[in-house]
């Protein structure tokens, strides 16, 4: 199979966050992570291409992207696209995500591995294999192998399409099969199964949907105590408590005098998902204190609370961060707060 493989420009070793808004290029061959997928990949299959584009512009520009891509994909004949794999992510995981939605539209088959609550996964597993990953880019060999091993069994024409076998992300769509009985007669048989505790497996898995009653609105926002909650990790300058650039396992209260006053004009950010320059010494960019506290000198609020509650949303796993979201809502009744509101990155 002829393989078209496409990275982001922090795999292709061209620049981190400063260089998200590259365009798109194809190279020759191999690059980057290519390397582990040739040594993994079976003797017949090959790496034709690699594709190159940033993170940013391609969420960006996906239409024009998209029309370039499938350019490309003509040109180079290709069997077969390889993306990633994005791990946790999200943006490279949302690009991953697309070019496997550009594939399945050409009739291509697709293969990816990202995390499990990658937003790419989520949005794009119909769209291609996604293999399951680790949260960061030090699982890549067990990534590299479970998608080159898969890659393998595709080429060999293997029935690939049991998601529990082959180990790849459910992928929601339904295709006519050949059973030894009709549905009715599986129906019972489950049934029984489930009656007398014996193991089976739905054929037909649910999705659950977790739900949160909205709050009742604030009845009068001028007597009212509001707060800001960030995502965006803007610390005080030096990180006193070492909230971490992604998947942070904890959030701080601080004073806006641990700024060194409103201005935050001592604020750095520990966000690891963002470019993050323009929030240096000038945290209001990422949380509005100034603002706040104009809003407080109106009269629309009646008081702003000055402790901020940070943390640090880049890769967070939903768990942790509904437990995080449980605490800070003790403490935000404990303190009389009315109401928040949340600034992200």
């Amino acid at each position: 199979m002829k393989i078209i493989h496409y990275i982001n420009q922090f795999f292709a070793n061209i620049g981190g966050e400063e260089m998200a808004d590259i365009p798109p290029e194809v190279r020759e061959g191999v690059v980057g992570p290519g390397m582990a997928l040739k040594a993994a990949l079976d003797g017949g299959n090959e790496i034709v291409a690699t594709v190159i584009c940033g993170d940013n512009y391609f969420v960006d520009h996906e239409s024009e992207v998209s029309d370039w891509l499938k350019k490309i994909i003509g040109q180079y004949e290709a069997d077969l696209i390889i993306a990633g794999p994005a791990f946790f992510a999200g943006r490279y995981g949302m690009a991953c995500g697309g070019v496997c939605k550009i594939a399945y539209e050409m009739g291509i088959p697709a293969v990816s591995g990202m995390f499990e609550e990658n937003p790419g996964r989520e949005m794009y597993q119909k769209y291609g294999f996604i293999f399951p990953t680790d949260n960061n880019a030090r699982g890549m060999k067990k990534a590299v192998t479970a998608m080159a091993g898969f890659v393998g069994r595709l080429a060999a024409g293997e029935d690939i399409y049991d998601y529990r076998k082959q180990g790849y992300f459910r992928r929601g769509i339904r295709r006519n099969i050949w059973r030894e009985s009709v549905g009715a007669h599986r129906a019972v048989d489950m049934v029984l199964d489930m009656i007398a505790g014996r193991p089976y497996e739905t054929e037909l898995e649910m999705n659950t949907f977790s739900r949160v009653e909205p709050s009742a609105p604030i009845a009068d926002l001028s007597a009212a105590k509001i707060a800001l909650i960030s995502t965006c990790g803007a610390v005080p300058e030096g990180n006193p408590d070492k909230i971490e650039s992604h998947a942070a396992t904890h959030w701080q209260i601080y004073h806006i005098e641990d700024y060194q006053g409103p201005e935050l004009i001592h604020s750095v950010v520990a966000h690891g998902g963002c470019a993050p320059t323009f929030g240096y010494h000038n945290g209001n960019r990422m949380m509005p204190v100034d603002a706040m506290l104009e809003l407080e000198k109106q009269g629309f609020i009646g008081e702003f609370d000055k402790n901020i509650y940070v943390t640090v949303g880049n890769s967070m796993p939903v768990v942790r961060a509904a437990k995080f979201g449980e605490e800070i809502a003790k403490s935000l009744k404990e303190s009389g707060v009315a109401g928040a509101i949340l600034t992200s990155a």
